[in-house]
């Protein structure tokens, strides 16, 4: 993990377990976000769409098995859903904005039961400048909400009917590789949902983009 962003994932999750920190922690999991979203950004300059679509590691094991497309769309469809459905209890960003038809996605999921080619043919029919608004609206709504949390809603726990209302909004696939992410999300409480899908799952993901990225810059060579 790039040192920086492990320092600063370490020092926010610390520092969001106790009252007298958890403001400081939070200002320091929007510096990591800052940061991690910059470098999305800068692959969206560097990297043609056809690049986006590039799956270089099929075959391997890991988050970079993936495109950069599918990446971008991953990392925010799972943001939206954990923060504006299971903690905000409102409307997701990609409902609200219309962005099924705007990114022209086939789906409404987090993408985790595509695999392999399905992942390269799912890249290929994104919108991909609609995918980035859509990453930039759901960045800036979560972050509006993290800013209002107090600290003793951090212990508050998905309620049993959110869980259900998850289960029947389908934004979770029904196969096995996706369909446990219910359990467990819906096993965290805030501060649990903060520590992974808004941090730490944002920095894997990342990681994996500049991964596949090395990789097409090695093919060019």
């Amino acid at each position: 993990m790039n040192k920086e962003w492990s320092e600063l994932n370490k020092t926010f999750q610390l520092q969001l377990k106790k009252e007298e920190t958890y403001k400081d922690g939070i200002a320091t999991l929007l510096k990591l976000r800052e940061k991690l979203m910059q470098v999305m950004e800068d692959l969206k300059s560097r990297y043609t769409r056809e690049e986006f679509n590039a799956i270089p590691f099929i075959n391997a094991d890991g988050y970079h098995s993936k495109t950069m497309a599918y990446s971008i769309w991953h990392i925010f469809r799972i943001e939206d859903i954990t923060a504006n459905m299971l903690i905000a209890d409102d409307d997701q960003v990609f409902f609200a904005g219309d962005y099924k038809e705007r990114i022209n996605s086939p789906i409404i999921t987090t993408g985790n039961e595509l695999v392999k080619e399905q992942i390269s043919d799912f890249s290929k029919q994104l919108n991909l400048d609609e995918l980035y608004l859509y990453a930039e609206e759901v960045k800036s709504h979560t972050e509006s909400m993290l800013n209002y949390l107090s600290y003793d809603s951090l212990k508050k726990k998905v309620s049993y009917e959110m869980k259900e209302k998850l289960k029947g909004s389908k934004v979770v696939s029904e196969y096995e590789n996706a369909v446990w992410l219910i359990d467990y999300w819906c096993g965290k409480d805030i501060r649990g949902l903060i520590q992974m899908p808004f941090s730490r799952h944002w920095i894997m993901h990342t990681e994996a983009c500049l991964r596949i990225a090395d990789k097409l810059d090695k093919q060019h060579k």
